[in-house]
């Protein structure tokens, strides 16, 4: 009986032992996933300056363009040609648009065209390519609007071979009106691109 009893205690406190040692182990599981969350964002850590780089590059070469345009607009804007460096002459004719549009028209593509081949006949010459609109809208609308047209002159140009770094383009929105009339007879002249040079 008293082995027996023996027996049964020492069971007793083996038993009692894995059960405290199996509670110890949890808490130190809950210990070491603790410190397993820190150590993954270790581990994200030194990836992510990885990446940091990557975009670091593209962000400077990203800052690198917007500065360009920026202090490439405001060249043309601030320094507008004056009409003594470019003159207009017969061989350039100005083309039009239709209202609140700046696609080039059929009718108007034979005009470019032979804009074009003038302009490549005479490579000692420099252009100008002045956007203009009608008086209907505001001078903001306008201006950005007459800067398309003229920009749409110009890809029309380059498509049919002159160096697009001997064209420049101006807007002047509503600010130089062909006619001063109310009416669409006179606002359709005033919707145009105009051509003017000047020798290199």
């Amino acid at each position: 009986m008293a082995t027996r009893a023996a027996h049964i205690v020492v069971m007793s406190l083996l038993l009692f032992g894995v059960v405290l040692a199996g509670c110890a182990k949890r808490p130190a599981t809950t210990q070491a996933s603790a410190p397993a969350p820190t150590a993954p964002p270790a581990v994200s850590s030194p990836p992510a300056p990885a990446p940091a780089p990557s975009p670091t590059p593209s962000a400077p070469s990203m800052a690198a363009p917007r500065p360009a345009p920026t202090t490439a607009a405001p060249r043309p804007t601030t320094a507008r040609p004056s009409p003594k460096e470019f003159v207009a002459i017969a061989d350039l004719k100005d083309i039009h648009f239709d209202f609140d549009k700046y696609d080039i028209r059929p009718s108007d593509a034979k005009t470019l065209d032979a804009n074009a081949a003038w302009l490549k006949s005479h490579a000692d010459y420099l252009a100008l390519i002045e956007g203009h609109a009608d008086e209907r809208g505001t001078n903001e609308y306008n201006l950005a609007l007459g800067e398309r047209r003229a920009k749409s002159a110009m890809n029309y140009l380059v498509s049919q071979g002159v160096q697009a770094s001997r064209i420049t383009i101006i807007s002047y929105g509503e600010e130089r009106p062909q006619c001063t009339e109310k009416n669409e007879g006179c606002w359709s002249k005033n919707r145009r691109a105009h051509f003017l040079v000047k020798p290199r």
